[in-house]
């Protein structure tokens, strides 16, 4: 059982708290309820380019990570289609510093157009490099809007065209922040060796004074349901054939979830699931398998995806994989496996939380779930799932009209 203990400040500020005593360290864990997801179709891409701005100066300090690295700790972001997230963690004596540069850039950044110009030349060559110049680059930004044709979710966190962040304005960036980045739209964790007390003190000093803003109403456009199969073949200039099998699933919050994610574990947890053991070891189809969910808050996948063994065609690897998929809708899963599943799930889990920096961020994300205490819910949850539950899930979810294929083939010669 995970202790936690929170707060709300008058601001808004949701703040969550958990003391390790015998640790010498502190994670300050800020959670911004902002993603691709919240971006304008024609602007997108600012989200993530606003993780790299959150580094670049805030009203009263020009530089953020030499405090950080001058107090013995370190820090770093990251983006998804759902939130923005920032981590600080420092020895326990300096925590005050973090506490500090946080709440700084919370209350404003410093919006000057060397900064954009800095930081958006950082996103764009970032975009060249992971999208363009890359094999297997372009992937994400031929499936979104193969999966997606309303919903944000059809473009990449990086942006859907490298142009929407070379043209961002400073006006749009600094507008774009004071529409999202505010108390009432954040979730401070705290996780390390501070008291309750401390915290509270830290944080009513620090971010007390911040205004509550008009954040902006998230309004999505609603998903059609999937209603027949979508396929799609492109060439590359790739080393080898990459097949990608796509279905829609639950949102992260439903307990269908689970489901979903035992059975990416049953065909894909480690070199003794069903995929590598049947399509990569015994019928040698495969020089890589994989299957894994996405966990998306508003509406999740579950891939499918394989790198071809030379000399295997795609319609070969594409009957294998569903054939595995058909198994799994005939046949229960056998109680030895199902149960070796839990149990490194339970370990895992508990493994990643002993972790600082995990447990803060994990707490957060929980939080923004709808409920931080979720996250002793997990392993009961994933425990309680029987072979019956995968078998009903698999029939309902694993047909051709949910499925989405992708043949991602190498150029010859």
């Amino acid at each position: 059982m995970i202790t936690v203990n929170k707060f709300v400040l008058p601001n808004g500020l949701r703040v969550l708290h958990h003391e390790v005593s015998d640790s010498s360290l502190v994670v300050i864990n800020t959670l911004y309820d902002v993603g691709a997801k919240d971006e304008d179709p024609e602007h997108t891409g600012f989200a993530h380019l606003f993780e790299h701005l959150m580094f670049g100066g805030s009203m009263n300090v020009s530089s953020f990570d030499e405090p950080i690295q001058n107090a013995g700790g370190e820090n770093n972001a990251w983006t998804s289609v759902d939130y923005t997230n920032y981590y600080v963690v420092l020895p326990s004596n300096n925590v005050e510093i973090g506490f500090w540069l946080e709440s700084d850039r919370m209350l404003s950044l410093d919006f000057n157009q060397k900064s954009l110009d800095v930081q958006r030349h950082v996103v764009c060559e970032e975009f060249k490099q992971r999208c363009l110049n890359q094999p297997y680059g372009d992937i994400s930004h031929i499936l979104r809007p193969m999966l997606f044709k309303k919903h944000p979710y059809r473009w990449p966190t990086i942006g859907k065209e490298l142009s929407h962040i070379e043209q961002a304005t400073l006006e749009e960036v600094e507008s774009f922040f004071y529409s999202h980045y505010a108390p009432n739209n954040a979730i401070l964790s705290i996780v390390g060796n501070l008291s309750l007390d401390a915290c509270k003190k830290l944080v009513e000093k620090w971010y007390g004074d911040i205004p509550k803003r008009n954040v902006k109403r998230r309004c999505l456009p609603n998903e059609p349901q999937q209603t027949e199969l979508r396929f799609m073949e492109v060439e590359r200039n790739v080393p080898t054939n990459i097949i990608y099998l796509v279905y829609h699933t639950p949102k992260r919050s439903m307990d269908d979830f689970f489901l979903s994610d035992i059975i990416s574990d049953i065909f894909a947890n480690g070199n003794s699931a069903r995929l590598y053991q049947r399509l990569v070891k015994r019928d040698k189809l495969f020089t890589d398998v994989n299957s894994y969910v996405s966990g998306d808050i508003e509406e999740g996948l579950f891939y499918l995806t394989g790198y071809l063994a030379e000399g295997v065609d795609f319609e070969t690897a594409r009957n294998a994989l569903l054939n595995e998929l058909e198994v799994l809708k005939q046949e229960l899963v056998e109680e030895r496996e199902l149960e070796k599943l839990k149990n490194k799930f339970e370990s895992t889990f508990l493994l990643n939380n002993m972790d600082l920096m995990n447990l803060a961020s994990n707490l957060a994300f929980y939080e923004l779930l709808g409920d931080v205490n979720l996250i002793n819910q997990e392993v009961a949850k994933y425990r309680a799932l029987t072979a019956e539950q995968i078998q009903i899930f698999a029939q309902k979810t694993f047909v051709k009209e949910n499925c989405s294929i992708l043949y991602y083939k190498k150029k010859n010669g």
